[in-house]
Formats: structure tokens, sequence, C-alpha cells
């Protein structure tokens, strides 16, 4: 049983990896900025963070899914496509890109507790039959430590690890010793809830052992 990864996140490959399973990885040809902005218009408002990442998980795992099917007729496996986002005092949080608001960013997290969202969007492939999803969005909430200096945040933001991660944190590297409690599963604050992809796997008729890289080697 093969996996692709709808993804180039080096955090949800880690998860993977970890978890026994060795993915074939597809970049997502998706403009998410202009499928928020469409969904937004649509529904006239903007979409709740849970609806949010849902969408865009949705958008890279059919885009990853369709191209697959096409140019590999005899893929028999999953697909997965994911999105994160950091919701904190009503204002939602991907990527910060910059220096600058990765730090103002890290201010106001400071002593505070947020939120990570994390949509999933799984489908299965099988070779003459027609592709199946299953989705599910993950929560787990965040507390930052209160006595986190201008310094280490000054320090975190130079190392560049913040400014390409949904919220501007890690909690499995550098920013873990700023984070106090998680309250969810774990995994969900590194990139995907892998309790959750089992669920979802097993939803598709895929028993979650047999994406193992370790067994298929066997």
């Amino acid at each position: 049983m093969r996996v692709c990864l709808a993804s180039t996140s080096p955090a949800r490959l880690m998860l993977l990896r970890q978890a026994g399973i060795e993915p074939l990885i597809m970049a997502p040809a998706v403009d998410e900025d202009a499928a928020a902005a469409t969904a937004a218009e649509e529904r006239g408002g903007a979409l709740a963070p849970e609806d949010l990442v849902l969408l865009l998980a949705r958008a890279k795992a059919e885009d990853v899914a369709t191209r697959l099917a096409a140019e590999d007729p005899a893929f028999d496996g999953l697909v997965i496509g994911g999105d994160s986002m950091f919701a904190l005092a009503g204002q939602i949080y991907g990527k910060p890109y910059t220096a600058e608001e990765a730090t103002r960013r890290w201010r106001e997290m400071r002593g505070a507790t947020g939120v990570l969202h994390s949509g999933h969007s799984v489908y299965r492939l099988s070779p003459g039959a027609e592709p199946r999803e299953a989705t599910e969005v993950a929560a787990a909430s965040v507390t930052f430590a209160d006595d986190v200096t201008d310094a280490e945040i000054a320090a975190y933001v130079a190392s560049g690890e913040p400014l390409h991660v949904a919220g501007a944190f890690t909690v499995d590297s550098l920013g873990g010793p700023f984070i106090t409690r998680v309250e969810g599963d774990p995994s969900t604050v590194v990139g995907m809830s892998l309790s959750t992809l089992r669920r979802l796997a097993g939803e598709l008729g895929v028993a979650w052992t047999d994406l193992w890289a370790l067994r298929q080697a066997q």
C-alpha cells in the first residue's frame, strides 16, 4: 500500500517517517490565497479557521490525487493533504514570512493560549475504481511561556525557523522550550494529526499498519 504526501512540508514528511511511512512527495499546484479569497466571496465573509484549513487541505489533496491518477494509473494507496493555521485572540495566523511579523506575533503570543487548527484530506486511489475521500479537522491548544524575553524572541526569529511555519512556532524543534502546554494530539501542532490520519485511513478501508514501510519491505 503506497502513500503520497501532497505537501513539501519537512515537518509533515518527518511525522510520516517517524510513524513508519515512507511517502512519495508531490507538491500541490494550489494558489492558497486565491482559493481562500474565492471561498470567502462565495460565503459572504471570511471563513472560520477550521473551515479554511479544511478547504485548503482538500484543494491540495484533490490536485495531487487527480494528477497522480493520470500520471500513474497503477497507483494503489492513499494521497494525504493537509493545511494548518493558528488562531489567537480572534485572529488567524498562517506563516509570517518576515522577521518583523514573526517578532510581532511572538510578543503577542507570550503568555497566551491559542489553537492550532489542522485540516486533513485523504484520498483512496485504486486502479479501476473511483477515488474516495475522507476528511477531518483536528485542533490542539498551545500555551506559551509568559517569561519569554525580547532577546529570546529576537534569537528565535533570527534562526529563521518561525518564518515558514503556521503560527510562527514549532513544538518539536527550537520553539519547543517556549511552549508550556499542549492540549490535544501533539502531532497536530507539528503539522498533521497522526491519530486523525489513522482514523481517516480506516474509513477508507485501509489498515494503518499496512502503510508501514518496514512491513511492505518484508
